[in-house]
């Protein structure tokens, strides 16, 4: 196994007060998320999977524990540090898109880019080469709300890969699209994942990115409860 994950936590806590009672969110979790993973973490709502995949995203910080991100110990950087680390090392996808509505699909495709300061014939092509890789080929200058729900969630994952980011987080990336759809989006990110070597994790409870994904970790109360890994010829 490779000895340096994108990805590890060790003995990671979340707890919250809700008014005198505390709630262990994540209880004790030690994981690996190795690069070329293509792996979901799975469960009902409340066991946890959106609160772990905050923790490694950077946008929550645990109780008590470790995170690290592509070498990084998260707890050891200022704020604007670890803002710097969301925008270099980690691509998002959310269940909502999260789109800017007044920007085109390009433009949209493109922001993060800016933020770095990319080179302008770097970033057009770029974009123009991610477009083309999510099957958006041609709908460059819509806005969002020219677009399908599945159209909209493939610019938020060209947003989430242009960077060239060492891991993508998709948080329920087909809870608001068909089955079709979500099939489509899945059967995409499952190339880019082959094809450019692309480490993702998902959080789930949907069954089509469970049949997908060559790693399922079952989460509950805030532990993992299992974490297995499938053949080739197990993954839809």
């Amino acid at each position: 196994m490779n000895s340096s994950p994108i990805v590890r936590l060790e003995h990671v806590q979340k707890t919250y007060i809700q008014g005198k009672i505390e709630v262990h969110a994540i209880n004790d979790v030690s994981l690996d998320i190795q690069a070329g993973d293509f792996a979901a973490l799975c469960g009902p709502s409340g066991s946890g999977k959106t609160s772990l995949l905050n923790l490694i995203g950077g946008l929550d910080v645990p109780s008590a524990g470790k995170v690290w991100v592509d070498g990084v110990d998260l707890a050891s950087l200022s704020r604007s540090e670890l803002s710097e680390v969301r925008k270099n090392r980690i691509g998002f996808v959310f269940q909502a898109y999260n789109l800017i509505p007044v920007m085109t699909a390009y433009e949209n495709a493109a922001f993060v880019l800016d933020l770095q300061d990319v080179e302008e014939k770097e970033k057009h092509q770029r974009v123009m080469d991610t477009l083309k890789a999510v099957g958006l080929q041609g709908l460059e200058q819509r806005r969002p709300d020219e677009m399908s729900g599945g159209q909209q969630q493939r610019v938020a994952i060209a947003r989430a890969i242009v960077t060239r980011p060492a891991i993508v987080l998709a948080d329920e990336p087909t809870a608001n699209v068909d089955s079709e759809t979500a099939k489509s989006l899945l059967n995409m990110m499952a190339n880019l994942n082959k094809q450019q070597g692309i480490t993702f994790l998902f959080s789930t409870h949907d069954q089509h990115v469970m049949d997908k994904a060559r790693r399922i970790i079952q989460v509950h109360d805030g532990r993992i409860e299992s974490d297995s890994a499938k053949s080739d010829s197990a993954v839809s």
